[in-house]
């Protein structure tokens, strides 16, 4: 066959063409450049959510949903079992949103304080951690506490044990490790109901040393042929016991030998709860131990702040919701326990930031560092600096019509808005790598300060170049995580 030939002079002109198109295509890929199918403005009731902080205007009382999985349980807020009763129906907002910050801030601290450890204990696998009663300090397992108004925010009650014996346990997706406190309890904090006594289970089983489990702890020790396990916090907080296999029941399905961790010696305030509910990436967590009984999935909705009503947690593919926005995990090797987004991009008002820089969310692979969490416990979104003082700068520029108020603890940007019933404010969109995105509803956006009408703007500025996903933005959201396909799942107003 003969061969074409281009005339000489149009070679250059091509070449210029197919550059330009490969640059298009590079942009077009690598962000989305506008969200017309989104609102650029949203509506927000401020007559209502200032309703809600009003002393005493709030009952908190648990709603019985319809469950959708048999693996199903409430999900109740921490303020709905410190508050309730008439002794403390008075309580305030300022009072309960004053102590949400500071275990915030404890818990962003310590979050980043254990990252920190880790990568270093990476980098020098001969190295240790500083220890509690002589036990390596183990890193998976999060809960902030050691304040003296607790930590945890998000509440569910399960059954330990045969006979069963219900408990409070601490929600927690930046966790691995499922511990409770146990007797003998040489040194405990006081919780709700009676600590678990496990010589009156005959479901308890001590885990041997030499076995797969307790070698998958990153801080264990062996005592009498028994593994004995450690879990050490940012701000002093640890629990130190036996790690064993015990039956937990949800609701009316129980689940045989759950690796946990009985705790004799815990130190912090967990206000009121027994322990914690690790739903971490890793391979301890209660969702890895379930495997392909729940195909790895599950899914929470946390109800909003001051809400009358309770969350559920559930388990299993059909608790992931249909319509659910889709969006691809990342792995960070070197921090397996956290679940990390693909976030790409942020908008506001309906039009992407191109201040915000591109490299803002990736996890560095070399250092495991930067890159965004999503987090139970956390409850401010912290974004790394460049990109919150563009979302902030562009979310002053589209409320200017709104009278300012000075800034209140974390928050920077706040509103006088106590002679308004509603008012606009831009639409705030998150953005993902495989061009998913969704829109946060109004109300995680600008949150109430106090009961005379002062909200501020719910982000904050990271200390660090890891940016964390908190709970006011996921409240109201059904969030699935679904680690056998690498997937989270958003799903607005689908909470029922």
């Amino acid at each position: 066959m003969g061969s074409i030939r281009l005339p000489v002079r149009l070679v250059p002109f091509l070449l210029l063409l197919c550059i330009e198109l490969l640059l298009f295509l590079q942009s077009a890929l690598s962000r989305p450049i506008s969200v017309p199918e989104h609102p650029a403005y949203l509506a927000l009731d401020v007559a209502a959510s200032i309703r809600d902080t009003a002393p005493g205007g709030v009952e908190y009382k648990r709603v019985q949903k319809p469950k959708r999985t048999a693996w199903s349980v409430q999900l109740v807020h921490r303020d709905s079992l410190l508050f309730k009763g008439a002794a403390n129906a008075t309580a305030s907002y300022e009072r309960r949103l004053e102590e949400k910050l500071r275990r915030e801030a404890a818990r962003v601290r310590a979050l980043e304080q254990r990252i920190e450890r880790k990568l270093k204990l990476k980098k020098d696998p001969a190295g240790s951690y500083e220890n509690v009663a002589g036990v390596t300090a183990e890193f998976g397992s999060e809960v902030v506490s050691g304040m003296e108004q607790g930590s945890g925010e998000y509440f569910t009650r399960i059954g330990i044990g045969t006979p069963t014996r219900e408990q409070y346990m601490v929600l927690d997706t930046g966790s691995d490790v499922v511990w409770i406190q146990c007797e003998p309890c040489r040194e405990c904090y006081s919780q709700a109901d009676p600590i678990f006594n496990p010589s009156s289970s005959v479901s308890f089983s001590t885990v041997g040393c030499d076995s797969a489990v307790c070698s998958q702890l990153d801080a264990n020790d062996c005592h009498g042929g028994g593994c004995l396990y450690e879990v050490s916090y940012g701000d002093g907080s640890y629990t130190v016991g036996s790690y064993a296999t015990e039956t937990l029941t949800f609701g009316t399905t129980s689940i045989q030998n759950v690796a946990i961790g009985c705790g004799h010696d815990n130190v912090g305030l967990f206000v009121g709860a027994a322990g914690l509910l690790g739903l971490g990436a890793g391979s301890l967590s209660f969702p890895a131990q379930l495997g392909t009984q729940t195909g790895r999935a599950f899914s929470y909705c946390l109800v909003d702040r001051d809400s009358e009503s309770s969350g559920t947690l559930e388990f299993g593919p059909e608790s992931v919701p249909i319509g659910s926005i889709f969006t691809p995990l990342v792995a960070n090797p070197f921090l397996p326990t956290f679940y990390y987004l693909s976030m790409v991009a942020i908008s506001v008002g309906g039009v992407i930031l191109d201040s915000v820089p591109s490299e803002a969310f990736r996890i560095d692979e070399t250092t495991g560092r930067g890159g965004i969490i999503i987090d139970s416990g956390t409850a401010v979104t912290r974004l790394q600096t460049s990109a919150y003082d563009a979302l902030r700068d562009a979310f002053i520029a589209g409320t200017q019509h709104l009278p300012r108020a000075d800034g209140i603890s974390i928050f920077d940007t706040c509103y006088d808005l106590s002679a308004l019933q509603s008012v606009s404010i831009p639409a705030v969109g998150f953005h993902f790598s495989n061009g998913a995105g969704f829109i946060l509803p109004a109300k995680n956006c600008l949150i109430p300060m106090d009961s005379m009408g002062t909200f501020c703007f719910a982000f904050a500025p990271a200390d660090s170049n890891l940016s964390i996903m908190g709970n006011i933005q996921q409240q109201g959201i059904r969030v699935s995580f679904d680690s056998a396909n690498s997937l989270v799942g958003f799903a607005i107003d689908q909470c029922q």
